[in-house]
């Protein structure tokens, strides 16, 4: 019977890594099949992988398109529908205001970095009172019409900073020469 202590491969199943660079008679000596001299004949060197031998590499032959706004807002987007369905199955309460908090908690969207847009689609039944960043026209009709209504959260006023202490003057004595 086969112990898990005793468990290993079979012989020959796995070589041995190839020991080069052990002398002459070992058929991997002196160059150590790096060939002669060179960037690649070297230690410490990968090499660059856009690298076409001199020629103009290609990403650099080919014109530069697109563009990547970094100061983007990924807003979590909801449709009306699946708020209705949520209110069905008691995972939202109507008599509430919708927010990102209350969407969140109830597992509806996970990240709202740049806040909530609201999306037209589905059927709305339920007077809600729904706070978001952004709505789409068909969204914010469907809510009026069952006697909803929807709106910007109230911005939050920073903190206003400490003043700092205004700093001293530091007067210089004239050097006097005698």
């Amino acid at each position: 019977m086969a112990k898990l202590n005793a468990l290993c491969d079979n012989l020959g199943s796995r070589p041995g890594k190839k020991r080069v660079g052990r002398g002459m008679g070992s058929g991997k000596g002196k160059t150590a099949g790096r060939g002669h001299k060179g960037q690649k004949a070297r230690s410490g060197t990968s090499g660059v992988r856009t690298f076409e031998g001199g020629q103009t590499p290609i990403y650099r032959r080919l014109n530069k398109i697109g563009f990547f706004n970094i100061f983007r807002k990924n807003f979590a987007e909801i449709n009306i529908g699946k708020i209705e369905k949520a209110i069905e199955e008691k995972k939202l309460v109507a008599d509430k205001v919708i927010d990102v908090a209350a969407l969140q908690t109830a597992r509806l969207i996970n990240r709202a970095e740049g806040g909530l847009k609201v999306l037209g689609e589905g059927k709305l039944t339920k007077a809600l009172k729904i706070e978001a960043v952004k709505w789409t026209k068909s969204a914010e009709e469907a809510i009026k019409k069952a006697g909803g209504s929807i709106a910007a959260p109230a911005k939050k006023e920073p903190k206003a900073k400490a003043e700092k202490p205004a700093a001293k003057k530091v007067v210089k004595k004239k050097a006097v020469k005698k």
